[in-house]
């Protein structure tokens, strides 16, 4: 199966492009632009392995400007995961790039997929769609998203669903659920914990400490997302992916505590704009339809993490 994923050299894409080329009966196209220079390093640590795959073809461009035609010869399935990411960020003059690289290049997906035979098309959405809401969501919640960020991203799942509805576009929608692990971006919560920690500066948490949030491993996450690949009734379907534990930040920072052996330092800060104070995935669906059975603990998936930044900053890995 040919398949493509964007936003390839990102934290969840890396390792999706992996978990796919553990079946050998893929060939994968991953396309990343590196719009944000800033990250460049980061996401070449992460094709380091995925370059020297025999399997694995590297494109190394902007999705506004990409030819479709040329890229799309012969796909299968594509799986979208290439946006700008962050709730914080995507206020004020910053707007602009959520608006091109979540909307506008959706839009030019979708356009180019009208004219191609393909038999899945995986848009990569999030929680931040919901909002504020109480105890476990189910995806036929009615959206109402905090900031421009979950306003961008949910307008790319109704531009799937208007060309699923006109043009028999096979879309499934994922919404994942606060991913973490190996990779994590420099900006989510978790790596900046850990960050703080190695460099012995106290952990800056924004608000009280006491937000909860339904926190996925990656490796469960890319599993779920896999899965798709092979599940039948997915079609025009909306899928919450979750994880094995939800916590709140003071919890995360006990579990730190006790990973290291060591008491952690932290600084509050004030709550920034947009962020809800719970999160919940109600993963029924995802249960039934993908088999889904998410395995690593926060413990687990912590440790993971830590070890790999600290290669990442002290082993030079």
């Amino acid at each position: 199966m040919k398949i493509i994923v964007t936003g390839a050299a990102g934290f969840i894409g890396s390792h999706l492009c992996e978990r796919l080329l553990a079946e050998e009966q893929h060939q994968v196209i991953g396309i990343d632009g590196f719009i944000n220079p800033l990250l460049k390093s980061i996401k070449q640590r992460n094709l380091t392995a995925l370059l020297q795959h025999p399997r694995f073809t590297f494109v190394n461009e902007n999705l506004l400007t990409i030819d479709w035609k040329k890229i799309l010869i012969n796909v299968d399935v594509i799986y979208h995961l290439a946006a700008m990411p962050g709730v914080r960020s995507s206020w004020g003059k910053d707007f602009d790039p959520y608006v091109s690289n979540n909307i506008s290049v959706t839009q030019r997906l979708l356009e180019s997929c009208r004219n191609v035979q393909i038999k899945k098309l995986i848009y990569i959405s999030t929680s931040s769609i919901y909002g504020e809401v109480h105890g476990k969501v189910t995806e036929d919640r009615k959206p109402s998203p905090l900031s421009p960020y979950g306003v961008t991203k949910l307008t790319g799942e109704y531009l799937c669903k208007v060309y699923q509805k006109t043009d028999n576009i096979p879309v499934t929608i994922l919404r994942y659920f606060t991913v973490y692990g190996p990779r994590q971006r420099g900006d989510m919560a978790f790596h900046r914990f850990i960050l703080h920690k190695l460099q012995n500066k106290p952990i800056p948490i924004y608000g009280s400490g006491k937000q909860t949030r339904d926190f996925t491993y990656v490796s469960d996450c890319v599993e779920a997302t896999a899965q798709v690949l092979h599940a039948n009734n997915v079609i025009g379907e909306t899928i919450n992916i979750g994880g094995k534990e939800r916590a709140s930040i003071l919890d995360i920072i006990s579990i730190l505590e006790d990973i290291l052996g060591e008491t952690v330092e932290v600084e509050f800060k004030e709550k920034p704009r947009g962020e809800p104070m719970h999160t919940w995935a109600d993963v029924t669906k995802a249960e039934k339809l993908l088999h889904y059975k998410p395995k690593i603990s926060l413990e687990i998936g912590l440790q993971h993490e830590l070890e790999d930044l600290k290669r990442l900053y002290q082993g030079g890995g």
